[in-house]
């Protein structure tokens, strides 16, 4: 496996003021069990470790949001 890390920073809408819903609340979950290193940010949250479990996380990040009723998920995967 590459020891190779990226970062990955993704926006879930709708976006309610003061109270994220169960399409934040929950894909934050999956990211802080990854064991990966996790940032939260009031517009958005950002996941950075070795590059081959942040390409497995992604998956499961956009489709928990999806799944708990996300209309978008923006999502920027960069090499760092």
């Amino acid at each position: 496996m590459s020891s190779e890390k990226a970062k990955a920073e993704f926006t879930i809408e709708p976006f309610t003021d003061g109270d994220p819903g169960p399409h934040v609340k929950e894909t934050i979950s999956v990211a802080k069990k990854s064991g990966l290193n996790v940032e939260i940010g009031p517009f958005g949250t950002t996941v950075t470790g070795e590059q081959e479990k942040i390409f497995q996380l992604v998956s499961d990040l956009v489709q928990t949001a999806m799944n708990n009723g996300a209309s978008r998920v923006s999502l920027q995967v960069t090499s760092i």
